[in-house]
């Protein structure tokens, strides 16, 4: 069992997020399929209070982003496609072997939000799919329309349809206009030579394990298999096995002595610098930020998202961003982009722990700026 400082897991976990350099997958369309290969998976939502976060997210560790970078690496290059990991997210292309088993037990065995889709209401969509091309919910004209039964569901019964299809792997979301899904069916889309062999069940164990290794460093059962606790005792028997094959070194660190931490030894090698004065304005949806106990446990801040709380029991505001900068979380920033005035409103400026100072302020700023132009420039 291995010590380390508070002070270097932060760096480690910082590094393996892309976040202690400005340019650390390079620059135009290609970063975008680099970050995405990188970290593993870019989470999807809807919520535009500022930026949705698989754009923001991307912007955070590539500065010339655009959107149109992950319109080409969907739609043109094929090098990212769309499917659940613990959200809807955007996944490397080369790995959907390891999506297929799960394509299949839905196939198999759907869930009871899919019960009610018919068999002809799928072939429905399959065929006009297969005769006009992608489509989205909007070009389906002749539904007969039914009574929702869910906020989220529609009152076509193609959607649950194209759902279903995209669940279960004959259809691929080949394009996104804003939130717009269109669909396509899934061997035309990557018009691949030969289809890719589903991964085994020991194969997606390694595949979790390595993933998070690459984008977390220090990894715990929690955070390889987070929100798929099913997946923990497979996951724990991997890790004891590259243990004892000196493969992973047991971790603890200072001051989260009860969490269980597992390292690569090369990571314990790595000296770590971040550029002075790099600030990142993260989404509550960012890969540090989203696994809430961890981001409490490495850096003392915890994270409150309070879109869903009554007014008066919000401490940081509505949409609350937390600002990296200097390996610390300084800040958590409520903002709002007014798209009609063109402009980024701050809401409220919250300073976290004991970093306030002038510089911090200014460099902070300086930040907003750029991240306010990023939102208006469409």
């Amino acid at each position: 069992m291995i010590k380390i400082s508070k002070d270097q897991a932060k760096k480690l976990w910082i590094h393996a997020q892309g976040l202690d350099e400005k340019t650390p997958f390079g620059k135009g369309a290609r970063a975008t399929q680099a970050a995405v290969e990188h970290l593993g998976y870019v989470q999807i939502d809807t919520i535009n209070v500022v930026e949705r976060c698989h754009h923001h997210i991307l912007f955070t560790r590539i500065p010339d982003y655009k959107r149109q970078h992950l319109h080409q690496s969907q739609s043109k290059d094929k090098t990212v496609f769309e499917y659940w990991t613990h959200a809807l997210s955007y996944v490397p292309t080369k790995d959907f072997r390891f999506f297929m088993p799960e394509m299949k037990r839905v196939r198999l065995s759907p869930s009871q939000w899919f019960q009610s889709v018919k068999k002809e209401e799928m072939q429905k969509v399959l065929r006009l799919i297969k005769k006009d091309g992608p489509l989205s919910i909007r070009d389906i004209e002749d539904d007969v329309l039914v009574e929702k039964n869910h906020p989220w569901a529609s009152r076509k019964p193609s959607k649950k349809a194209l759902q279903l299809g995209f669940y279960t792997g004959r259809l691929v979301i080949s394009e996104r206009q804003g939130m717009l899904k269109k669909y396509e069916l899934l061997e035309r889309h990557f018009d691949w030579d030969e289809k890719p062999k589903a991964a085994t069940e020991k194969e997606i164990i390694e595949y979790l394990v390595t993933r998070s290794l690459r984008s977390q460093s220090l990894v715990s059962l929690e955070s390889i298999c987070y929100l798929d606790a099913k997946k923990k005792m497979e996951v724990k028997k991997l890790l004891e096995s590259k243990v004892r094959k000196e493969e992973l070194v047991p971790v603890k660190v200072d001051g989260i002595e009860k969490m269980d931490l597992w390292i690569r030894p090369e990571d314990l090698e790595l000296k770590l610098e971040e550029e002075n004065d790099l600030v990142h304005i993260l989404s509550p949806f960012d890969p540090l930020v989203i696994q809430r106990k961890r981001l409490q446990a490495f850096f003392d801040y915890e994270h409150r998202f309070e879109a869903y709380l009554p007014k008066e029991k919000r401490l940081y505001g509505y949409f609350a961003l937390p600002v990296l900068l200097n390996g610390k979380i300084v800040a958590a920033l409520d903002l709002k982009t007014d798209r009609d005035k063109k402009k980024l409103l701050l809401q409220r400026w919250n300073w976290v722990g004991k970093a306030k100072s002038t510089n911090h302020k200014k460099l902070i700023e300086e930040e907003l700026h750029r991240f306010e132009k990023f939102q208006l420039d469409f």
